[in-house]
């Protein structure tokens, strides 16, 4: 399963330490294959969008993914990627970068040809070949047309694919220079939210998250002072205050770090996915690690 991972400090610039891909022990590797891609997505003082990011390839590919990131930003997006649709290159691995914000995606769509040409001349915006840069172009286009509104565009485009083609999950991350969205739809795969204090649930600690299979982990000594909302397809520590977000729930952070939530899918796809349905490459890439 794709990981996905978002944090805003906005209005601060935070500095974090990003690990990818750290190597895992050796039950983890037993259990579990290897992404096939990492990226991670933050902003310049300008608001200039700066993309990190590798198929996993090859073993320069990984050694380069294994390499501590230090970035600063009030935004940032991680994504570990287990390939369902595109092959291993640059192209298709995620985040994606769209008019100036920056998308990762967990889960699959099915029937790409009708949305190709509900795309039009809007299906100019995708690079490569996956399904997740086709559901960014229509949520960048949605927001084109519902002037800027970035959660307007994220509802209309997942209501669209929600009503017209074949769904296993549609999990995003979204972030501009100083905003956030999240959209966990239907349930089929879990999107976990921590309204994290300064110091965090003891007051005094900076940020240090990993997952649980050593895959991703984040650190920062400024959030030891200063709070921050994160988003992360598992709980990443012992916090008490992580919550599951909703089927449905579109999540939203703005510059001021103030958190808004709503449903805005209420119901199941019409046309709702099991694994039993997919592609044996889809099927691997989003069962649980």
């Amino acid at each position: 399963m794709c990981r996905l991972f978002g944090l805003s400090s906005a209005p601060l610039r935070t500095h974090a330490t990003f690990w990818l891909l750290d190597a895992p022990d050796s039950l983890s590797r037993q259990s579990h294959r290897d992404p096939d891609g990492t990226g991670l997505g933050d902003f310049a003082a300008d608001g200039t969008p700066h993309v990190d990011k590798a198929p996993i390839a090859a073993y320069r590919d990984r050694a380069f993914a294994e390499e501590a990131r230090q970035e600063q930003s009030q935004t940032f997006i991680a994504h570990l990627r287990f390939a369902s649709t595109g092959g291993l290159e640059m192209r298709n691995t995620h985040p994606f970068e769209q008019e100036g914000r920056l998308f990762a995606h967990n889960g699959v769509i099915e029937g790409l040809d009708q949305l190709d040409d509900h795309l039009g001349e809007d299906r100019s915006l995708v690079q490569g070949d996956t399904d997740s840069e086709r559901f960014f172009a229509l949520i960048t286009r949605e927001t084109r047309r519902h002037d800027g509104d970035v959660g307007a565009g994220i509802r209309q485009a997942a209501g669209w694919i929600a009503a017209h083609l074949p769904v296993y999950a549609l999990n995003l991350i979204l972030i501009t220079p100083d905003e956030l969205w999240a959209l966990r739809y239907p349930g089929t795969h879990e999107l976990h939210v921590l309204e994290r204090r300064a110091g965090g649930e003891h007051g005094s600690r900076h940020l240090d998250h990993s997952g649980s299979h050593g895959r991703m982990r984040v650190h920062s000594s400024h959030l030891a002072d200063h709070p921050a909302v994160v988003v992360a397809s598992e709980r990443l520590d012992d916090n008490p205050h992580w919550r599951p977000m909703e089927p449905g729930e579109l999540l939203h952070v703005d510059p001021a770090l103030n958190l808004t939530r709503q449903i805005v899918l209420p119901g199941p796809p019409a046309h709702q996915l099991t694994l039993a349905d997919l592609h044996p490459d889809a099927a691997a890439s989003q069962k649980a690690a």
